[in-house]
């Protein structure tokens, strides 16, 4: 699933918050390091917080912006060293945290280290109880960085049928055949808001891509991994869509959120009501 992983492992966290397994979203990420073994440190990192580490806001120095094969995209950089989580908290600070959008699969990788401190348990093992099982999804498989650590930041292999069972869970409020997996207050602020990720009115959740469509006031919800793979869900329409394109070759035609929205929009609308207004 690529980086639609770190919009699961969002998902995971709503579910041990609502059974007060993990931690407020205002607690320091250094509160689960040693501050004396983390480089870089000042004012500025003692106050990033967990909300920062969702919501891409951490002012860590980070730059994913450049092509995965350049050797200077500070994700490759990360996954060619041992520790994923000590090269991300190491970081130096670029700007205070929670001023600005930042795109950054170590901040998400931070969440496998700070689960593990702030449970004692595995997330992996935790997701399979708590939102694989009530889901009925058994086959999935989900990588592990050299230290062992779960791969947060892109390591989930989910069948786009169950990846399709997670958003329509979201679309239902956290409501599965009648039964509550995740609380509905998760689901409505991962879903809401939390910074402006784009001139074009691209938003950003919870490790959730909040698009624009139809009007300015619709806001479409999903994911959004490497290559192409998508769950999106237009609420309006109680419609879940799963794309799993993959292309990642430059300079090749690639599937945008925006295209997919109006592609599909295009197929279950009636031609009189297309606009959506």
């Amino acid at each position: 699933m690529q980086s639609v992983t770190k919009t699961v492992t969002s998902v995971v966290i709503g579910i041990a918050i609502a059974r007060h397994q993990f931690p407020s979203l205002d607690t320091p990420v250094l509160t689960f390091f040693d501050v004396g073994k983390v480089a870089n440190v000042d004012d500025r990192k003692r106050r990033m917080t967990l909300r920062h580490v969702l919501t891409m806001t951490t002012g860590l120095e980070w730059n994913e912006d450049l092509p995965y094969a350049d050797p200077n995209n500070a994700s490759s950089l990360m996954e060619a060293a041992f520790d994923w989580v000590q090269f991300t908290i190491d970081r130096p600070m670029a700007q205070e945290p929670g001023k600005a959008f930042q795109y950054s699969s170590g901040a998400t990788q931070l969440l496998s280290h700070v689960f593990r401190s702030a449970t004692g348990q595995d997330i992996e093992e935790y997701a399979a109880q708590h939102l694989f099982a009530p889901l009925g999804i058994s086959r999935y498989f989900w990588k592990r960085s050299p230290t062992g650590l779960v791969d947060t930041e892109g390591g989930l292999y989910l069948a786009p049928r169950d990846l399709a069972k997670i958003a329509y869970l979201y679309l239902k409020k956290g409501v599965w055949e009648g039964k509550p997996i995740v609380p509905p207050e998760w689901v409505a602020a991962s879903i809401a808001p939390s910074v402006t990720v784009s001139a074009v009115g691209v938003k950003y959740g919870y490790k959730w891509w909040l698009y624009p469509y139809g009007t300015e006031s619709r806001l479409a919800f999903g994911g959004s991994g490497f290559g192409g793979l998508r769950p999106i869900v237009l609420p309006e329409l109680d419609l879940v869509m799963v794309f799993t394109g993959w292309n990642i070759l430059p300079d090749r035609p690639s599937l945008t959120p925006r295209v997919a929205i109006d592609r599909v929009l295009e197929s279950v609308l009636d031609k009189g009501s297309r606009s959506l207004q």
